[in-house]
């Protein structure tokens, strides 16, 4: 079993970098578009694969999650986005259609621990 944790935001996306998940991914009109390649795809054509939240250090507000994710075309990339208070609501409702993949791995950043 692997354990994938991080201190911060920058320290995740560069592992996630370093493993592969190289392209960008945003949303925007109700869709996931891929930054690199100009595709869009739907909830259904997309897979996270892991997730990482945080939460700032000095302003507990400032909350920011992490998805590493793969499309139905092979791409592997990211996506991050507020979460809490200034989350895009529409964002995280597409996000909730994803499958989210079953690998027996279990995954969990620190400030999630505890």
């Amino acid at each position: 079993m692997k354990f994938y944790k991080y201190d911060t935001l920058v320290d995740a996306l560069a592992s996630l970098q370093q493993r592969g998940y190289t392209d960008n991914y945003k949303f925007e009109e109700d869709q996931m578009h891929g930054i690199e390649t100009g595709r869009q795809y739907s909830a259904d054509e997309m897979t996270i694969v892991e997730y990482h939240r945080f939460e700032g250090e000095s302003n507990p507000s400032d909350m920011s999650i992490v998805f590493a994710i793969e499309s139905n075309d092979g791409r592997r990339g990211t996506l991050t986005s507020s979460y809490g208070a200034y989350a895009d609501h529409k964002m995280l409702n597409f996000i909730s259609k994803v499958r989210i993949k079953e690998t027996g791995e279990f995954r969990i950043n620190k400030k999630m621990a505890g």
